[in-house]
């Protein structure tokens, strides 16, 4: 467990959506939030009402991380680091460049990579501290229509998972990586997606406020757990398709009419948006 006192915590993409909502969580938790972007001035607005503290930051760049860590650990220790910064692309996989699929991978799996090992350095130091990657429910199923961003996300998985059990087996008893799986969040990342047909898993299920994830995720940072889904029985559902590849590819046309049935009515519910989002 930890203790929301203890240091510092780190938001990446946190300029608006989901990060944002993470951090206004944390802070009314009792955290000391740095809230970073790629979008300085961004990042700056959204810091205003919890504290002003805020930096730019492109995951992708190592020594960035690392340099971020080094500054929230001089504000009584690093004991939290959640890397949200992500991106979304749709669409079957072969009409993806390698540009794409790389800025994809570099984000979403290399970026969240660079922030863990950043954070670990400074957390293995201290002897404690917690490190909460924002995944998503494609990460522990292919998504279909979202293959790209659910490699990436199945790679943070993996990854988080694996650096778990390393830090266990070098005798790390408090340094904890925690994964949170969320279903669809209804932020900017969706907004323009109601009518994608690439879009279609991110609606198949119970569409979330960044609110619910970003409570549930501050909980998550109280008690560490290696993985927890969003809502808990999707994770479930999700788990079970993963375990019998034939049965999901077999379900994938009730999956389009579910993920259409779930556009329709969120279109119902909110009014159409643009925007893009670290997420």
């Amino acid at each position: 467990m930890t203790s929301p006192g203890r240091g510092a915590a780190v938001v990446t993409g946190a300029a608006g959506g989901l990060g944002r909502a993470v951090a206004a969580a944390l802070h009314a938790d009792g955290w000391s939030v740095l809230l970073t972007d790629l979008d300085p001035d961004a990042a700056a607005a959204a810091a205003v009402p919890f504290g002003g503290w805020s930096a730019a930051l492109d995951v992708r760049d190592e020594i960035a991380c690392a340099e971020i860590a080094a500054t929230a650990a001089g504000r009584g220790g690093l004991g939290l680091w959640v890397n949200n910064a992500g991106i979304l692309v749709t669409g079957p996989s072969w009409e993806h460049d390698g540009p794409t699929r790389r800025r994809v991978l570099d984000v979403n799996a290399l970026g969240a990579m660079n922030g863990t090992l950043a954070a670990l350095a400074v957390m293995r130091g201290q002897g404690h501290g917690h490190v909460l990657n924002i995944v998503s429910l494609a990460g522990l199923v292919a998504a279909p229509g979202e293959t790209v961003y659910a490699a990436s996300k199945h790679a943070l998985l993996a990854f988080s998972l694996g650096t778990l059990s390393d830090l266990r087996m070098a005798g790390y008893r408090r340094v904890h990586v925690s994964c949170l799986c969320p279903d669809g969040i209804w932020t900017p990342m969706l907004h323009d997606r109601l009518d994608d047909p690439g879009a279609l898993a991110s609606f198949t299920g119970s569409m979330l406020t960044p609110q619910r994830v970003a409570a549930r995720a501050a909980r998550l940072a109280r008690r560490p757990r290696p993985v927890v889904s969003l809502p808990r029985w999707r994770g479930a559902q999700v788990r079970l398709l993963d375990a019998l590849p034939r049965l999901a590819v077999a379900l994938t046309p009730l999956v389009q009419a579910a993920g259409r049935a779930g556009q329709r009515r969120q279109r119902r519910r909110a009014p159409h948006r643009t925007g893009a989002d670290h997420r």
